[in-house]
């Protein structure tokens, strides 16, 4: 890994046992998740990179006068975001295919569990997402950065900590970058699942039922050439068109759900135990925001404005919760056990509002596919294999290749296990349980180990002590679940 020049280092005076020694923090944009073509990390006058990945110019930084340092007020962004659409940001992004899968998810929990659990769930993820803001904050402000990714900041985090942890802060960013990965992946593979689940249900009205995995690889090459597109500038019109579209479905299927709703006896208040890791998976899935949180926040007009009682993430967090409850609860009354991991499956075969409604939202998720793929792509190549065919005079071929494998892999993924419910689960109990819950509260005890002393400190400790086994324990449960039902349903 690059080094970057010495940033500074731990406080010391009344802190316990501070470590009295410089670190180099690692530039993690050349390790991927850059969030490069989204929101760059640091200033746009930052020193720019052989691969064009923006760095922070550390050194300089070092230089800087002492006294105090505010982060926000250092950011330099081309097109700031003000509150409200940062908020509309975050809304706008939780409607996707987790919210669709919401009626699936209160099936496995039942109605009342439903409720609680999702709230439950969705409030722990805010508030961890606050730990990795503030966090990120506490060490631009010691660093005298502007801004830092999420794997940077648990790299950088860990060295904070104690020496103990100063030797894995480099593999943080990679096992960051992992989870990362897998995540997007994941949502990939869902999304071809989902684009060929639903307009096999259309298709099949009119000529005869197909197997899914046909209608998988009639997509397969235009969802290649679609990530064929290197500048995502060019994508943003179709994404406009897909926001529109997916906003007009979302309204034809509650028409759908709340025509002739059963009653709520009908319906188990609690699902079965064996059912609950599906739940938790699925609801982390659907409304674990981490992986746009910080580059939303890093590219806002007011920052400041971000977290706090009634930011705009409480704002949004309690939108989409209510939003999410509200999908599960009417979803589960309307169609009960029989509830699937799309509720677009459960709309009528024969009626055209609802075939329209399919035909809508596959189009949607598969134009959003190379978005969720972008991320993936940037991972990979410009974090890892660019720096070694920088020079190459095949480098964008080489780059086409890896578009064009991991296209391959999510395609061949979604053919080996078409079940949306099993894949969403799945992908949200392995990665979303780390990601959202373990790691900010890893973050936080390593951030603040020698600032905060005393019962505050022990109290830190507990609290980050529970989220972390909380995290573990649904990441090994969940995961365990998912992939047991995907045996036994696919391979035995």
């Amino acid at each position: 890994m690059l080094g970057l020049s010495t940033i500074g280092s731990a406080k010391t005076g009344d802190q316990k046992n501070a470590p009295v020694e410089e670190y180099n923090l690692t530039p993690v944009s050349k390790q991927g998740y850059s969030n490069n073509g989204f929101a760059h990390d640091g200033r746009r006058d930052d020193v720019k990179d052989a691969n064009g990945v923006y760095v922070v110019d550390a050194e300089g930084k070092s230089k800087e006068p002492e006294g105090e340092y505010d982060p926000y007020c250092e950011r330099i962004v081309d097109h700031p975001t003000t509150n409200a659409e940062t908020l509309l940001h975050l809304i706008k992004g939780s409607l996707g295919t987790g919210i669709l899968a919401m009626p699936n998810a209160f099936y496995h929990a039942g109605w009342a569990l439903g409720v609680c659990g999702t709230t439950a769930i969705g409030m722990i993820c805010t508030y961890c997402i606050h730990l990795l803001i503030k966090c990120e904050y506490e060490i631009c402000k010691r660093r005298r950065l502007p801004a830092l990714n999420y794997p940077s900041t648990g790299e950088a985090a860990l060295l904070e900590g104690p020496s103990v942890l100063h030797k894995l802060a480099p593999v943080a960013p990679h096992v960051i970058n992992f989870f990362v990965l897998a995540y997007q992946l994941g949502i990939c593979c869902v999304y071809v699942v989902f684009v060929s689940e639903n307009v096999k249900g259309v298709v099949d009205q009119y000529t005869g039922e197909l197997d899914v995995r046909i209608y998988m690889v009639i997509f397969l090459l235009p969802l290649i050439l679609i990530n064929y597109v290197r500048n995502l500038k060019y994508l943003a019109p179709f994404s406009s068109i897909a926001n529109i579209i997916t906003f007009v479905g979302f309204a034809i299927t509650l028409y759908y759900i709340f025509t002739g709703l059963p009653s709520l006896s009908e319906r188990d208040p609690v699902g079965q135990i064996k059912h609950w890791p599906l739940f938790f998976g699925t609801v982390l899935f659907s409304l674990e925001a981490i992986g746009v949180i910080m580059p939303l926040e890093n590219e806002m007009k007011t920052p400041k404005s971000f977290g706090g009682p009634f930011g705009v993430l409480n704002q949004a967090m309690a939108m989409i919760i209510a939003l999410y409850v509200g999908m599960g609860f009417f979803g589960y009354l309307k169609y009960g056990n029989e509830a699937k991991g799309s509720i677009t499956l459960n709309l009528p075969k024969n009626e055209i509002p609802a075939q329209v409604v399919k035909i809508m939202m596959a189009l949607a998720i598969f134009i959003t596919h190379s978005l969720q793929c972008y991320v993936a792509i940037d991972i990979i190549w410009t974090g890892y294999l660019l720096p070694k065919y920088e020079k190459s005079a095949h480098k964008v071929f080489y780059e086409y290749v890896v578009r064009t494998c991991l296209v391959l892999f999510t395609f061949l993924v979604a053919v080996a296990i078409p079940n949306l419910e099993y894949f969403i689960s799945l992908i949200g109990a392995l990665c979303l349980s780390a990601l959202g819950i373990a790691f900010p509260a890893i973050i936080q005890t390593a951030t603040y180990w020698y600032q905060k002393t005393g019962t505050e400190f022990y109290l830190m400790c507990l609290k980050n002590f529970l989220l972390v086994a909380f995290g573990i324990v649904g990441l090994i449960i969940g995961t365990y679940v998912s992939l047991s039902d995907i045996i036994t349903h696919f391979f035995t």
